[in-house]
């Protein structure tokens, strides 16, 4: 419980200060919404946002009339989301959880999104939390980070080679891609068997 306050803390801290992030969603959240989600889903869904920080992807799609489940484990992250969000907060329900203890229930989303947050035991949950056809997008640090200044550095928070390949080989995968430019990262995208609603 203590490392779990500690987490806690930290990103309370940082938000305060108002450091830590773009507003902006990610290019990649951008491309594969375009190119995978829109062409699989006639309307919008369900979407849940794991450890979303302040809002940036919940936002964007409670935007484009999604309804959004924001988790993540700093109060003061969830609040300046919940300001940020403006006219859409009622599409985005904030909910602060303990990432280690994650519970997302069965079946529940139509989108699932990571980014930049790593903990191998929610694994299991991520696909769990999938309706049939759903889709999950995940974008994280692989080992290569360590090449490059800021981001984490330790095995624990980075990926293996081919490890999110393997952590959802029960997906069918539509994309997939680990690059090195400026950074080390993992990107991708694989949808549940069944239909999507």
């Amino acid at each position: 419980m203590v490392l779990v306050e500690n987490e806690r803390e930290s990103w309370n801290r940082r938000y305060r200060g108002g450091s830590h992030g773009s507003l902006e969603p990610d290019p990649f959240l951008l491309l594969a919404y375009e190119n995978y989600v829109q062409p699989l889903f006639s309307r919008p869904g369900t979407a849940l946002d794991v450890a979303g920080g302040l809002g940036r992807h919940a936002i964007w799609l409670a935007r484009r009339n999604w309804r959004v489940t924001l988790m993540d484990v700093s109060e003061v992250g969830l609040a300046k989301a919940r300001e940020g969000a403006g006219r859409v907060a009622d599409q985005i329900e904030f909910v602060r959880a303990d990432m280690k203890e994650f519970n997302a229930g069965r079946r529940r989303y139509d989108l699932v999104l990571v980014f930049f947050y790593l903990e191998r035991k929610i694994f299991p949950e991520l696909m769990k939390a999938l309706r049939p056809g759903g889709v999950l997008i995940y974008k994280t640090y692989t080992r290569e980070q360590r090449k490059f200044k800021g981001g984490p550095s330790h095995p624990l928070h980075l990926l293996k080679e081919n490890e999110l390949l393997k952590a959802f080989s029960r997906l069918r995968v539509l994309y997939y891609s680990e690059t090195i430019r400026d950074r080390g990262v993992a990107e991708f995208v694989g949808r549940k068997f069944g239909a999507a609603p």
